[in-house]
């Protein structure tokens, strides 16, 4: 619980954090409003209110009239100026609270958090957390060198990302394995990544070298586990060789066979082994058939729940040919702990079905393989290989136990990128009856327009046995 706030009076008749039947915490304060309509249509909504903000929402109780609920879910945005805020609301409201007093601090500072914590839970950012929050400056450019924010941000380190929470705005997630370098110099420190993004974080203080060394902790420790999971499937290999392979599978990357096997052609066939262990053997020796073998891809993913469900394999396997009129025109992707259990294989779309029908060069196709593969792994990274929300319809997604992904949907393009590229998934019960449906959805896939979705077959009985995700801890 937190200590009671001390504020004094003035326009503020009570601030502070209290418990309701010995559970909910919330914070209380006076306050003026002004609540205007979308587009400044109709009068607004103004006068003398109290306040009430909990874990997921915002009440403003006017003095005359009647309550104002808001889910914090429902706050696209908050800007603070000259002791005034100004929360924009999904449905294009506009909500201005301003004569706080004292409490104006600390209320922004717990709304900001609250909203946060939230939206980071929705937006499928949570996993055990390393280290906790530091405060600094942030200044975050993307590809184009265009500055995304520039201001005060949170900075978290989590298992396998680092999540940024911005003073205004959504908070996002830096993948460790899309770093591609971290340099320092004038207690500055700069992440360029996969994409071609640069962060700098400056104005630290006294937490720069603290967290200066638990970034490079965590990463070095992703880093040492892929290099031993590699050092046990190929013993006589040297560190050197062992530390390029690991280069190539950093957490969550798929490494392509040409380019491990350029390494060592011993590398692909240890991994082929270890899909023995993992349970994918079938599915990878039946796909193989059909997909251009050295653009097949394997990796190594951290568990959500780090330890407690340890590291896992997968594939990433495009299937095409410039023989367009075979089934093909996909990505598939599996992935396995361990043997027994239920599993899936999920199927991507490489290109609309009539621009696929137009390539007859194959190295044009290899080309788009690559992008794609590219593409998948990326947005996998995003979504921390949540796969639950990429398959979910649009009616589920309706349903009260999926509302933690409605937030996710609308708001991270990888996740919508997923589901737009998304064909269906296929359940392995049986090894016949898992090739019978892998044939027919590719053979549908090619015929059908863009659109197109597998239905597949037992659908709601699969959603019982297979694909549980487990809730991953917030907290370190």
């Amino acid at each position: 619980m937190h200590a009671e706030l001390n504020i004094d009076a003035g326009s503020l008749t009570y601030a502070g954090w209290r418990r309701e039947s010995g559970l909910v915490e919330k914070m209380e304060c006076s306050l003026k409003f002004i609540l205007t309509e979308p587009a400044g249509t109709g009068e607004p909504l103004q006068g003398e209110a109290r306040a009430v903000l909990s874990e997921e929402d915002l009440t403003v109780a006017p003095r005359h009239g009647e309550e104002i609920f808001i889910s914090l879910r429902d706050i696209e945005h908050i800007a603070a100026e000259d002791y005034r805020l100004e929360l924009l609301l999904s449905s294009g409201e506009q909500l201005q609270l301003f004569h706080l007093g004292r409490a104006y601090e600390d209320f922004l500072r717990e709304l900001t958090r609250l909203r946060h914590e939230l939206i980071s839970k929705d937006l499928l950012m949570h996993e055990r957390q390393r280290k906790e929050g530091q405060e600094a400056r942030l200044a975050w450019h993307g590809a184009d060198g265009a500055v995304k924010y520039e201001g005060r941000a949170e900075l978290r380190l989590y298992e396998t990302g680092l999540v940024i929470f911005p003073a205004t705005g959504d908070p996002f997630r830096i993948p460790y394995s899309s770093i591609e370098d971290v340099s320092e110099g004038d207690y500055m420190l700069t992440l360029n990544t996969d994409p071609g993004e640069r962060l700098v974080f400056s104005m630290m203080g006294r937490g720069f070298e603290p967290f200066r060394e638990a970034l490079n902790e965590v990463m070095s420790e992703l880093s040492a586990k892929v290099q031993k999971t590699l050092q046990e499937l190929l013993p006589e290999a040297g560190p050197a060789l062992i530390r390029q392979a690991a280069g190539l599978m950093r957490e969550g990357k798929a490494a392509r066979r040409s380019d491990l096997e350029a390494l060592s052609p011993q590398l692909w066939v240890a991994l082929e082994q270890r899909l023995d262990a993992a349970g994918l053997r079938h599915e990878y020796d039946f796909l193989k058939e059909l997909s251009r073998r050295e653009k097949c891809c394997i990796g190594i993913k951290r568990g959500l729940m780090g330890d407690l469900t340890g590291d896992y394999i997968w594939l990433l396997m495009p299937l095409y040919s410039n023989a367009t009129d075979k089934p093909g025109n996909a990505i598939a992707m599996a992935a396995a702990s361990g043997k027994g259990g239920g599993r899936a294989t999920y199927f991507f779309r490489m290109a609309d079905p009539e621009e696929y029908r137009q390539y007859r060069d194959l190295e044009a196709l290899d080309r788009l393989a690559d992008t794609m593969i590219t593409r998948i792994n990326r947005c996998m990274l995003a979504i921390n290989f949540r796969r639950e929300p990429i398959y979910l319809s649009e009616e589920k997604l309706g349903e009260e136990q999926y509302r933690k992904y409605r937030q996710a949907v609308r708001k991270i393009p990888a996740l919508q990128e997923l589901r737009r590229l998304f064909i269906g998934r296929v359940f392995h019960r049986t090894p016949e009856q898992w090739e019978e449906e892998v044939q027919e959805l590719l053979h549908l896939n090619n015929i059908s327009p863009g659109t197109w979705k597998w239905s597949g077959r037992g659908q709601e009985l699969a959603d019982d046995e297979c694909e549980a995700e487990p809730e991953a801890p917030a907290e370190g």
